[in-house]
């Protein structure tokens, strides 16, 4: 069964009270019944083993059996700056990297992006995009959620704060390192941060201002992979080689 974020302020030790957002789901859906366990999460580094005591059509509450917290952080983090793709394909590259354990998605405007987000629709987007990353943390019982960044610019992400102890962009058909050999940081209190091209590829312009920035040169090999299917790979291959994927 997967792991329930729950707000902070839902968790009050020895009882929790589930938010009615989530109620619904766990009562009818899932049918829970009076004296099921079911794992929550606060989303900040703590899960609790909950045992239900009052299901009713109004009131969804527990007591805590058992605490458990995440273990030190030793690997950086992983950072995804993805320029926007159309359809479908952001949904899949939000949930796919959420369940691979990234930190942080940051939607990029680039030259050759496709989709024109409207800012009366922004919002909207964004809650979208969120929603999509709560339940792909819950399914693969992530200890946090990732952070869904607003849509940037190339040059405002190249100059975020705190900068990450290490940038690397992927670009296709050109010379660059490999992503099994690059050196990486280490230390849990630092970040990788990659960034993704849409579908038409990063302009020559964005990958000299890549670089000027000091962000090193990447490869996935010979061949053209799509850009929902190089962000996960790239995510994986990174994830893998810090221990994140076991």
């Amino acid at each position: 069964m997967p792991v329930f974020f729950l707000p902070p302020d839902a968790i009050t030790p020895p009882s929790i009270t589930v938010p009615p957002s989530l109620q619904t789901h766990l009562r009818d859906s899932l049918r829970l019944e009076l004296g099921e366990q079911i794992w929550v999460c606060d989303g900040q580094g703590t899960r609790y083993l909950m045992e239900l005591t009052r299901v009713t059509k109004q009131e969804l509450t527990g007591r805590i059996l058992s605490t458990s917290h995440e273990p030190a952080r030793t690997a950086p983090r992983l950072r995804l700056a993805q320029a926007l793709l159309k359809g479908e394909k952001m949904d899949w590259v939000i949930q796919k990297a959420t369940e691979l354990g990234v930190s942080e998605i940051i939607p990029l405007q680039s030259r050759h992006t496709i989709v024109q987000l409207r800012p009366e629709r922004l919002d909207a987007q964004l809650a979208r995009w969120q929603r999509i990353a709560l339940e792909a943390a819950q399914q693969s019982e992530q200890w946090h959620m990732p952070v869904i960044a607003q849509p940037q610019t190339l040059t405002a992400c190249l100059g975020s704060h705190p900068a990450p102890a290490l940038s690397l962009i992927l670009t296709e058909r050109r010379e660059g390192q490999s992503l099994h050999n690059v050196r990486l940081p280490e230390g849990g209190n630092e970040s990788v941060m990659v960034l993704i091209g849409p579908e038409g590829g990063w302009s020559k312009e964005e990958v000299a201002q890549a670089k000027q920035a000091g962000c090193t040169l990447m490869t996935l090999g010979p061949h053209i992979l799509r850009a929902e299917t190089a962000a996960i790979v790239a995510a994986g291959i990174l994830q893998s080689r810090v221990g994140a994927l076991g």
